[in-house]
């Protein structure tokens, strides 16, 4: 498959630049898979839309504030436009390091840095007043680096403080306060995502539990969303994509409650594309969802065999990324790229801060 055929255009204007007062408030389209018909909602409607024996899927995991702002060890930085909270009189632009993942050591993580040509093996990035510093360990393609960080206290402190919300390119802005509480799920709970699982961010208690008053199950997983979420298809041919790993943890209560209803015949709801990463990944690797930690490096396309989720709620995604992908897998291409074509017509907001679909 060409990858090509997963493009659509989308005026800028319908980029979501700020979430809305209120996340219930949001926009629902719901797609049938059988039918391609779509309908407008919103998402305050779900639990009306819903049978009541669907078991719904969450991705607790809570997002880091991932976004760090650095200078190389003895030169002074200048700022790097609105987008960099340097001020001053400086020399050098500051580097811009987003972190990934945390690896193996507590202290070292792999990250994305920009401009990351002049970033070198050996050499130590120095972040604020210098109570943070890292080594580059090691580099990798396209501004990859393997950093191990030190401070005079703890890591994991220094870098929530100084550390800024890793809103995505598209939101044209610089981070603020209020993204710290909106660019989170009410039910984040652990985890270092790097980026929200972004369908989860409509609910309100009140929703959740509106959803459980209507006779449904919720359970909970943790994928801790990284790069293999927003990493670019570099590649013009679809199959030739490699995904990057990310790590999840299936509980055991939710394995156990994903196959008594499956024994049932009740529908799996998965709350987002993470977790559709993480049950389908289980699932292929052992026949079913099994509870515990692994990898979710499966790369789902059209062509995938689902065997854990039968519905999907899902925000809209950039044109031919592996989400959209995943989503055209789900509900096939003309039907999912039809609906998009609709939302656009309809003055849906897109992306993170944007509305959503819900496909059953």
């Amino acid at each position: 498959m060409r990858l090509a055929a997963f493009d659509y255009v989308l005026p800028p204007e319908r980029i979501a630049q700020r979430p809305l007062p209120k996340r219930d408030a949001s926009r629902l389209l719901l797609v049938s898979r059988r039918t391609g018909a779509c309908e407008d909602r919103r998402f305050r409607d779900l639990a009306a839309l819903l049978q009541g024996d669907e078991l719904v899927v969450l991705n607790n995991a809570r997002v880091f504030p991932a976004r760090l702002w650095a200078r190389r060890q003895g030169v002074h930085a200048r700022p790097l436009g609105r987008h960099s909270p340097i001020r001053g009189e400086h020399l050098t632009a500051p580097i811009e390091v987003l972190l990934l993942g945390r690896l193996v050591a507590e202290d070292t993580w792999e990250a994305l840095v920009r401009p990351g040509r002049k970033v070198r093996t050996g050499e130590v990035l120095v972040f604020g007043e210098g109570e943070l510093e890292a080594e580059v360990l090691g580099r990798g393609d396209y501004g990859r680096r393997t950093l191990r960080f030190r401070a005079a206290g703890e890591v994991r402190k220094v870098m929530e403080r100084l550390g800024h919300v890793p809103l995505p390119p598209y939101i044209d802005r610089p981070d603020e306060a209020a993204d710290r509480e909106r660019y989170q799920t009410v039910f984040a709970r652990q985890g270092t995502a790097v980026a929200a699982p972004t369908a989860g961010l409509h609910f309100t208690p009140q929703t959740l539990e509106a959803v459980r008053q209507r006779g449904c199950d919720v359970v909970e997983l943790t994928l801790e969303v990284g790069y293999g979420t927003f990493q670019p298809i570099r590649t013009e041919t679809v199959e030739r994509h490699k995904m990057h790993p990310e790590g999840y943890d299936i509980p055991a209560g939710a394995a156990a409650a994903i196959e008594r209803a499956q024994a049932a015949g009740r529908p799996v709801l998965a709350v987002g594309t993470s977790v559709v990463r993480a049950l389908e990944d289980s699932a292929a690797r052992h026949g079913r969802v099994v509870a515990g930690r692994a990898e979710a490096s499966l790369y789902i396309y059209p062509g995938h065999a689902f065997k854990a989720v039968n519905q999907l709620l899902t925000n809209f995604h950039l044109p031919r990324s592996s989400l959209l992908l995943l989503v055209c897998a789900f509900a096939g291409r003309e039907t999912v790229l039809r609906a998009y074509g609709h939302a656009v017509a309809e003055s849906y907001r897109f992306y993170s801060y944007g509305d959503c679909m819900l496909i059953r």
